[in-house]
């Protein structure tokens, strides 16, 4: 891992080594962008050459910069309590992983709700980046 204390940080939950999905997209345009990406996601061991961690609870930091979700929502509600455990600047809901429900829960649990695509707050399109 790269030293934190000097890059930005942010954990992609819903990360994967599907170089078609945006969960992977989002892993090499942070990685692009300077950022500390900690892929995040249940069985996936890498993740663009990045070790994956199962949960943010197995982040190795006290402290993010971003947290971004790449589920669907009735995953990302299930998971809000373990990211409102780990402090961040700001929670990106991603298209798709957004509902109503979703975002007033964050919310009530203290979160910073950012909602759109956080390839592109990275300063990149997700063109950018082929499925090869």
């Amino acid at each position: 891992m790269n030293d934190s204390k000097n890059r930005p940080t942010v954990a992609i939950v819903g990360a994967s080594s599907d170089r078609r999905k945006f969960g992977n997209k989002a892993v090499r345009a942070h990685v692009q962008a300077g950022f500390d990406v900690y892929p995040i996601h249940p069985t996936e061991e890498t993740v663009e050459g990045l070790p994956a961690l199962r949960s943010v609870a197995d982040l190795p930091l006290d402290r993010l910069d971003r947290i971004t979700l790449y589920v669907p929502p009735g995953v990302g509600l299930h998971l809000l309590e373990s990211l409102a455990s780990k402090p961040c600047g700001m929670l990106i809901l991603n298209p798709g992983t957004e509902s109503p429900e979703v975002v007033a829960r964050a919310k009530h649990l203290g979160l910073n709700v950012v909602t759109g695509c956080s390839i592109i707050a990275a300063g990149v399109t997700p063109e950018m980046f082929p499925d090869q």
